[in-house]
């Protein structure tokens, strides 16, 4: 197997690891960015029709221009803005290859991936977030009529959909399968639409189930999914509706294995935030440092690119620091 030697060594092809790679162009190191997806899969998997929370100044990176046609950029205006980063400035990046571990030994980093052994001194870990749903845990979840993901709204037109979550991603994909001709049932733990949804989507939501257009079940949860049905539990009720298919957008998780595998430690309040110091961004294995969505554990919430972008130049800051 092949093998290669790099100063510098990045997890993760994202905004964040895009933002590290430009750090080291910048001072000439010799790094690579390896991603087991395409080029900021993550918002390639992202809803065709989805819309920014960040206006697109708070998404540039390294003082890049980001123009869009409205102040809030859509999911292609997005994929065109990183990848057109990536190719003007020539950034190193591997695609579509898997990191299985990282190893330290002595002074050095030994990651093996799915195509070849590379070897460094440090390793920056943007992997995100978007690849692990949280599973319901519950019987007929495994059915091919069961989705974590949603892309676009044409399939369920005409049909009984049931939307798992009360986030952002579940409100938009209820809306738009609801005007696409689709019969929406929300199906939601808490006792309301959540605190998070983007403040011009939350009234017409709302107004969507008030006047009955969308249904909603607050106060329960799925408990078994079937062909046709789908049971519910809700409070002391339990309920049986007519069901085509389940859109389960319930959150999703970073890869905490390839975390802990590497050393990295993480919490033991069940957040599992990985330890790091904030003003480097360096974990607990000495050179190896955490950037972007990863740094919040299971509180994927905290951090996005509108306020992790910073961790890039931090990064880089301290390597500097040490004449790297």
């Amino acid at each position: 197997m092949k093998e290669d030697y790099f100063d510098i060594i990045i997890i993760g092809a994202g905004p964040i690891g895009i933002a590290c790679a430009l750090e080291c162009e910048k001072r000439k190191w010799h790094y690579s960015v390896i991603e087991k997806g395409a080029l900021t899969n993550s918002l390639f998997n992202y809803p065709k029709n989805m819309t920014f929370f960040s206006t697109s100044e708070k998404l540039e990176i390294n003082d890049i221009p980001f123009i869009s046609n409205n102040p809030k950029p859509n999911r292609d205006e997005a994929l065109e803005y990183y990848r057109r980063v990536t190719t003007s400035n020539a950034l190193n990046i591997s695609l579509f290859e898997t990191v299985e571990s990282i190893i330290k030994s002595a002074e050095k980093f030994t990651i093996k991936t799915d195509k070849t052994i590379y070897h460094s001194k440090k390793v920056i870990v943007c992997t995100g977030f978007y690849d692990i749903p949280k599973l319901l845990k519950i019987p007929g979840e495994d059915l091919n009529k069961v989705t974590h993901y949603y892309k676009e709204a044409h399939n369920y037109a005409l049909q009984n959909v049931v939307v798992v979550g009360a986030s952002n991603s579940a409100v938009d994909a209820a809306l738009e399968i609801w005007r696409k001709g689709g019969y929406v049932t929300m199906v939601i733990r808490g006792k309301e639409i959540g605190d998070r949804v983007k403040y011009w989507v939350r009234p017409d939501i709302i107004n969507r189930i008030e006047e009955g257009s969308i249904k909603v079940h607050f106060n329960a949860e799925i408990t078994e999914i079937k062909k046709n049905e789908v049971m519910i539990k809700k409070e002391n009720e339990n309920l049986t509706i007519s069901n085509d298919f389940v859109i389960a957008l319930t959150g999703y998780l970073p890869n905490f294995d390839l975390l802990k595998n590497s050393g990295v430690m993480l919490s033991s309040d069940g957040k599992n935030i990985p330890q790091y110091n904030p003003k480097t961004m360096e974990s607990n294995v000495s050179g190896l440092y955490l950037a972007g969505v990863v740094c919040g554990g299971k509180e994927t919430h905290k951090w996005f690119i509108e306020n992790s972008r910073i961790h890039a130049k931090l990064i880089a800051e301290h390597l500097d620091n040490l004449q790297f």
